[in-house]
């Protein structure tokens, strides 16, 4: 007696609850190429792996020390995922990791991201990777790995998260902040915008003006606000790092979520103050979401960088003014490190000059 051919099953597919492997597999093929491309010295083996290996010695370290950071970009999130515009948050995660290494003195060696998504679009996942690996190569950092997570019911279709986590390495003896005194100088680099914190405001604002992301950008001619709200964080590593190398930097701030007053405070020693009293140029942005969103200069000031993304603390200025511009950046000095009034007082900011967010 012969059998006849069993039927095909009918049973319950990972697939029938809303997890495509086969798109998880599609994702890594058209990604590998982006992340290939950030390879650098001391990068070993490429995207599969159950882990990562890096050799430091490979990179040209001799008494390293490993410094670590992790971010992610925010709601900044939602109007990407509102415009449908995925290709520049990935730069942002990655500056919004690798910037906080540098200020320690790190140099920035390899990079794992983390993208968490209801049903996985390819398409949308393989532009916000590419977004990493562009911010990676810029950065001088590998894309080791990541992780995609598929999870039905946890996300809405077409919404995702993401989160970055780097590495990076300086030796012993250069990590920051180290030697800051009064005296020295603070100097500011511009961001490119509003970058990757309070973004909540920013869509708050936007709605009660019952505006649209695909309405005109007043603040940016030939722009949408989508467009102009999703210019990427700006990345400094090349620029902080050459400053550091040349031995022209004590310290360095990363002005993120807290503003000037949140961050800048934290890379002094007590018994030290900020104290900015030079003005610097604010972009047109923060002035439209100030007059836009009626939103007082204090809380300008706490939410956004409101157009310096980082600021140095360096003891010789004019070399350092001429390296940074040798490096294409437009610094301005912003003010000095001060004496506080009293020597065991906690690191503050005196802010005695501020931005005019009214004026044209």
């Amino acid at each position: 007696m012969t059998s006849s051919p069993r039927p095909p099953s009918s049973g319950l597919t990972y697939r029938d609850s809303g997890v495509d492997i086969e798109a998880g597999e599609a994702l890594v093929d058209a990604i590998r190429p982006a992340a290939k491309a950030t390879d650098r010295p001391g990068t070993m083996g490429g995207l599969g792996g159950f882990g990562a290996l890096f050799d430091l010695k490979a990179a040209g370290f001799k008494d390293p020390v490993l410094v670590s950071c992790t971010d992610g970009v925010g709601t900044k999130l939602t109007l990407a995922i509102e415009t449908d515009l995925h290709e520049t948050v990935g730069v942002d995660l990655v500056a919004m990791c690798v910037n906080d290494l540098i200020v320690q003195g790190a140099e920035p060696l390899f990079f794992l991201d983390y993208f968490a998504t209801g049903r996985l679009s390819v398409a949308s996942a393989a532009k916000v990777v590419r977004g990493i690996a562009q911010g990676c190569e810029q950065s001088g950092c590998a894309l080791v790995g990541g992780e995609t997570a598929e999870m039905p019911g946890m996300y809405a279709d077409g919404h995702y998260d993401l989160a970055g986590f780097s590495v990076g390495a300086a030796e012993r003896h250069a990590l920051l902040p180290a030697g800051i005194v009064a005296g020295d100088t603070l100097i500011s680099l511009p961001s490119s915008g509003v970058h990757s914190n309070g973004f909540s405001l920013v869509r708050r604002i936007v709605a009660d003006a019952h505006l649209a992301w695909t309405d005109p950008a007043a603040f940016a001619p030939g722009q949408t606000l989508g467009e102009a709200f999703l210019t990427p964080t700006r990345l400094y590593v090349q620029s902080v790092l050459a400053l550091h190398r040349a031995g022209l930097l004590h310290g360095a701030a990363h002005i993120t979520g807290g503003g000037l007053p949140g961050n800048l405070p934290r890379v002094l020693p007590e018994g030290l103050d900020a104290v900015i009293d030079q003005p610097w140029p604010v972009a047109p942005v923060f002035k439209w979401l100030a007059r836009t969103g009626n939103v007082d200069d204090e809380e300008m000031l706490r939410v956004f960088n409101c157009g310096i993304g980082m600021v140095l603390v360096t003891p010789e200025p004019d070399q350092a003014l001429d390296l940074l511009r040798e490096m294409g950046e437009t610094p301005t000095v912003i003010g000095r490190v001060a004496n506080a009034a009293t020597a065991l007082s906690k690191p503050g900011l005196q802010m005695l000059a501020t931005p005019d967010f009214r004026a044209a």
